[in-house]
């Protein structure tokens, strides 16, 4: 394991080399003894994730392959994130969450507990790219949402608690607690009585 900074490591952990833990953001390049990652009990690493400094993982969470998370990052107990995806900077995370292979998460994002996202969902954070104008606003997703594969969720949207949006759609505006983004660009359904969580 490539060690950078000082990291805080917690017992049991399952390491698949190469595994890069506390790379330095841009504010601690060239320094030495800068924070590392913290890193909980139980937890597993891939081969090729890195993670940088200022990333917290909570106990027993476990990362695919080659998954990248960004700096000042906190992801809570017992979530997976899966093979390819990359979580930008400035990110909470909750607990129980499963995020499947090949997302992509952006600065500023905030998603709950038990959280699923879909392979290849796409969420964004700059509504004029490449402005960054008025600021960069990732997504909020709420407890027991659920994002479908290759969904795209704008900036700024709320997709509430126990929501769900189908594989593939386009979601531009918020989606009420309990309810179901359908199409592109996405129309509000009923969530099937199967689908209710939480």
């Amino acid at each position: 394991m490539i060690e950078y900074g000082t990291n805080t490591i917690g017992k049991s952990l399952t390491v698949f080399e190469p595994v890069t833990i506390g790379f330095p953001s841009r504010d601690y390049i060239g320094k030495v003894d800068h924070p590392g990652t913290v890193i909980g009990t139980g937890v597993t690493l891939r081969s090729g994730t890195i993670l940088y400094a200022d990333v917290t993982l909570g106990d027993r969470c476990n990362t695919g392959h080659n998954v990248l998370i960004r700096e000042k990052t906190t992801i809570g107990n017992e979530t997976s994130v899966g093979t390819g995806t990359i979580i930008e900077g400035n990110c909470s995370i909750g607990s129980h969450v499963s995020i499947q292979s090949m997302a992509f998460i952006p600065t500023h994002t905030t998603i709950g507990d038990h959280v699923f996202i879909g392979p290849h969902v796409t969420l964004t954070n700059d509504r004029y790219p490449p402005s960054g104008k008025p600021r960069l606003e990732g997504p909020v997703i709420e407890d027991y949402a659920a994002i479908g594969a290759a969904a795209i969720i704008l900036p700024g949207v709320t997709i509430g608690r126990g929501a769900a949006v189908a594989a593939g759609s386009v979601v531009t505006h918020d989606v009420p607690a309990g309810m179901m983004a359908v199409g592109s660009p996405a129309r509000i359904k009923l969530l099937p009585e199967e689908m209710k969580r939480g």
